[in-house]
Parts: structure tokens; sequence; C-alpha cells
């Protein structure tokens, strides 16, 4: 069982120093990416934006002009590398350290990047933990609540807090996986509530479309982050991502543009959709 503290891996939350350890460093951002300021002006706050898809979508987001803050639970040494990054491509950085299953933290977290920018058009909820179990019965509650509580119960504490500041032509974007579609036998839980943020991003865009705010998803399939590594055993590891059409995970700076593209006026006739950068695995929905 990945009850001990030390295995649990979290986006929030990567292990000290895990995306420095890894024998191959995921790619964040491609070097021939060019920006063409379609954030500028704009302040986005990314949950779990310490390494990996978060960290990505951080430093696609500046190099296309806009501000950031970042909400991480304690790896401060990939917070900095993120902060820095975003600094390099001219943007300001706001890092918020805490945990998205505390109400309290997320009220606070909002109010931090409103008392440090004065404004916030983008919100990327992309905070998750899983804990893999071969067996329903091996499920532990307190990991069943925790996984609930950071990849769902999170999105709505927030959202209630940001919403009180949107506007027209802003938007929230939500991270779900390809699990909430095909599912997956020893990610549960965590499937379950990928299928929650599925019908989250649905139902809220129903509601926000006539304030003009948007609300969309990205289902990444398997992408190499810190999470993977220190999730899987060595033999699942050996595999990762061969499964795909393309035989391969993908890389963090593969979804990072996808991001910018929701968030950003290019998607301007989007909402209550979901973007599956999967590696070509069909899947309905």
């Amino acid at each position: 069982m990945t009850t001990d503290r030390k295995n649990e891996k979290e986006h929030q939350n990567d292990q000290p120093g895990a995306q420095h350890k890894m024998q191959s460093i995921p790619e964040t951002i491609r070097d021939d990416y060019r920006g063409s300021e379609k954030l500028k002006g704009k302040i986005a706050l990314i949950t779990g934006g310490d390494s990996g898809i978060g960290k990505s979508a951080a430093v696609h987001f500046a190099r296309e002009g806009a501000d950031l803050a970042i909400i991480y639970l304690e790896e401060d040494a990939d917070a900095d590398d993120t902060k820095r990054m975003v600094e390099e491509e001219g943007g300001q950085c706001l890092l918020i350290k805490g945990d998205v299953k505390d109400r309290t933290f997320c009220t606070e977290a909002v109010e931090k990047t409103l008392d440090k920018f004065g404004n916030l058009n983008v919100v990327v909820n992309n905070a998750a933990v899983q804990f893999p179990e071969e067996s329903l019965e091996d499920i532990e509650i307190d990991n069943l609540h925790r996984t609930f509580e950071t990849n769902i119960y999170s999105y709505f504490y927030l959202g209630k807090e940001a919403l009180k500041h949107l506007k027209t032509g802003d938007a929230i974007i939500n991270t779900t996986s390809v699990t909430a579609y095909r599912g997956s036998h020893h990610l549960i839980d965590y499937a379950s509530t990928k299928g929650a943020i599925v019908s989250f991003t649905r139902s809220l865009s129903k509601l926000l479309a006539k304030k003009g705010i948007r609300v969309n998803a990205i289902a990444p399939g398997p992408i190499w982050t810190p999470l993977i590594p220190a999730t899987f055993g060595k033999e699942k590891l050996e595999n990762f991502g061969k499964n795909v059409p393309m035989e391969r995970p993908g890389q963090p700076s593969e979804l990072g543009p996808a991001y910018v593209f929701l968030a950003c006026k290019d998607s301007s006739y989007i909402t209550g959709q979901v973007l599956h950068i999967n590696g070509g695995e069909i899947i309905g929905g």
C-alpha cells in the first residue's frame, strides 16, 4: 500500500527536489515556443504550479505576458524554480504555500493574489494527489478522503472565492484526466475525482456562460512529470506511455500551449469542453 507519507505524490507537493532527481527532466517549455502577448496584462492563479503540468502552464502564461500566483504545498525548491522561470520571461510570480484541502487557505490565496496584483483573470485548478492500489479493498479511507478533498473539493473552494472577482472574458481551466473516460483499475478513487471534474466543468460552464466567463478542461494522458516516478514501480515506469498510439509519454511542454489557448481570446467561443492531449488514445466525450 502507498500510505507512507514519503510514498505519497501530488501535483501540488513534489517530494524535495523531485524534478531535479529524475533521470529524464521533464521539458517545461520548448525553446522555439514564441509568445505573442496573448495574455498580456492578465493575472493567473495556478494550483500545483511548482512542477509538471502546472509549471508548464505558468511559464507559457508568462511568455504570453501574464503575471502569476502559484499555489504549492511544500516543495520550496521546485516552487522557486518555477518563479525563476516566470521572472526570466518577464512576468511577476507570487508564491503561495499551503494546502488546497483547506477552504480557509483557498480563500486567503485568492485574497493574496488580489492584494499583490489587484486583479484576477484566469484560474487553473491543477493540484491533485493519487494513491495507486490494486484492489478496492486496499484503498484506505483516509487516502480516499484526501484524494477527493484535494482533487475536487479544492475546485469548489477556489471557484467560490474567485468568482467574486472574475468578469466577462475571464476563464477557469480545470485539469481532469484520460482516466475519467477509460477508467483505471489501480486508480479508482483518483479516476473518480477526475470524472467529477468533467461534470464540474460542464455544469459550471452552463452557469457562467451568460456572464461571459468560460470554463473548460484539459484531460492529459501519460505525461512525464515528477508524479510518475514517485508513484509507480520500475516495471510500470519502463512501460509508461508506450500503450498509446504515439508509443511514448508526453511532455509538460506539450500541454502548456493548450492552457494558453483556453485562457486567451482564441477560445472565446469554447466553454464546457475538454481538450484531450493523450498521445492519440481515442476516448468518448
